[in-house]
């Protein structure tokens, strides 16, 4: 093993890694995940968004209205905080709440004009974050890096 470090694996500024730390994939996905996240934060707060704005926003425009226990459960976004994110869309005017038909106990979450305008504002803030993020890859390699991160991601016994 050589305790030497060519240039080439290090950008200018930055210490010579330890070998072992260079290619230990989880640990490279680890760094790759906090700088995408970092960005993702920064762009989406100059945007007046959060991630879960977002996460709620587009699961509202592909499935359309939902309650909030089901917007839950296909955003991933506890049912405490989900109430959070709701009220902080509605006071902005992005998604309204409607009693439901079936159960007046129940609201039904839609998004608003509003909402799905600046649904498209965000989808085009992390399309710059992510081509900014995956600059260094060809568009076959950022296809497969989409695939191997799903793989990943969604296999069944996933403790995340």
């Amino acid at each position: 093993m050589s305790h030497s470090t060519p240039d080439t694996e290090n950008p200018p500024g930055r210490p010579a890694a330890a070998e072992r730390l260079r290619n230990l994939g989880t640990r490279l996905l680890s760094l790759a995940a906090i700088r995408s996240d970092r960005l993702v934060n920064e762009r989406l707060a100059r945007a007046g968004a959060r991630k879960w704005h977002y996460a709620a926003l587009a699961t509202l425009e592909e499935f359309g209205p939902a309650s909030q226990a089901e917007l839950s459960r296909r955003t991933g976004i506890h049912r405490s905080d989900m109430v959070a994110v709701i009220n902080e869309l509605a006071e902005r005017g992005l998604v309204a709440r409607t009693p439901n038909p079936a159960d007046r106990r129940q609201n039904v979450v839609s998004a608003t004009p509003q909402g799905t305008e600046h649904l498209r504002e965000l989808d085009a803030v992390l399309a710059e974050v992510e081509d900014e993020v995956l600059s260094p890859l060809t568009a076959p390699e950022r296809e497969q890096l989409a695939r191997l991160l799903a793989a990943l991601v969604e296999r069944p016994d996933r403790t995340m």
